[in-house]
């Protein structure tokens, strides 16, 4: 039995197909495709380009959405002419799909405003954007969570939701006092991530030898480094607070109060682990005035606790 192509309900079987855009433009674009005398092929060809680039942006949508990032940072708005400590080239390995195929993970050190919580974003954003899954959570609630739902029991069923997505991003490790258990409800979520080889980046103001304080453990502490370290990286930023910025000309006094809290301490980090940066090629100075030491962040390894 033929059917007349005239009477088919094209408009019906693209909902049947689930094709949203495809049915929004074909009209448009048939109209712009025999002005333009377009062939058949890419008329045909246009239209699906559309649809997939619209479903590849709403996963990305509704990715960023679970993810729970408290801003959405992105590695093209971060400012390296400002925070000169790090190099957009060291961050190269983190921010393409061998983050999640290889396991890779990161931590982000320094005083607050230096750009810790953005670069720990923006690298979950690339990943999802990579077509992987991303969390973020604080940290405080993170272990508030975990403790909660080991003394009830349900700590399987909690860490389940950490030990999922392709990338976990754990923020502000030592910001707030940390519960006693700290230390043995994080190494729960490392050393399962650790096992099944899924990222984790974090971000600290606390130097590697003082997590041991911060976790109230620290053996447990140590073992949660070498986790995170094996395939990781540990990462210092230096200088003033961003947040800050705007008062450039009173954070240059030597003795400042606000200058002597945000500057850089090196004390902290492990001597090993710390040499000059360099900043991004052909880019301007910094608005402020200041040496700027970093962590190699292109060398990859375990670290030990001092």
């Amino acid at each position: 039995m033929s059917v007349s192509v005239s009477s088919i309900d094209l408009d019906g079987l693209l909902r049947r197909l689930h094709l949203p855009t495809v049915r929004r433009l074909y009209r448009e674009l048939e109209t712009q495709a025999e002005r333009s005398d377009m062939s058949h092929r890419d008329y045909l060809a246009t239209l699906i380009a559309e649809e997939v680039a619209h479903r590849a942006q709403t996963r990305i949508s509704r990715s960023t959405r679970k993810a729970r990032f408290p801003f959405l940072g992105t590695i093209e708005t971060f400012d390296f002419t400002f925070q000169t400590s790090i190099r957009l080239s060291a961050l190269g390995s983190l921010l393409g799909p061998e983050l999640v195929s290889e396991g890779r993970c990161a931590v982000f050190h320094g005083n607050s405003g230096t750009g810790k919580t953005h670069l720990a974003i923006a690298i979950a954003y690339r990943a999802i954007q990579n077509g992987f899954e991303a969390r973020f959570v604080d940290a405080d609630a993170l272990l508030e969570e975990l403790s909660r739902a080991s003394q009830g029991d349900q700590l399987q069923a909690t860490l389940e939701e950490y030990v999922h997505p392709d990338v976990l991003v754990i923020d502000e490790v030592g910001y707030l006092n940390h519960r006693p258990d700290a230390a043995n409800v994080l190494f729960q979520v490392v050393n399962e991530r650790h096992l099944k080889k899924r990222p984790i980046v974090f971000t600290t103001n606390k130097p590697l030898k003082a997590w041991g304080r911060v976790l109230h453990d620290g053996d447990l502490a140590e073992a949660i480094l070498d986790r995170v370290l094996e395939r990781g990286r540990w990462i210092t930023l230096s200088g003033h607070s961003f947040r800050t910025r705007h008062m450039a000309e009173e954070l240059r006094g030597v003795g400042d109060p606000i200058s002597t809290r945000l500057a850089p301490h090196h004390d902290d980090v492990l001597p090993d682990v710390v040499e000059q940066g360099a900043r991004v090629s052909g880019k301007p100075g910094p608005e402020l005035t200041e040496p700027t030491t970093t962590v190699d962040a292109t060398s990859e390894g375990s670290a030990t606790m001092a």
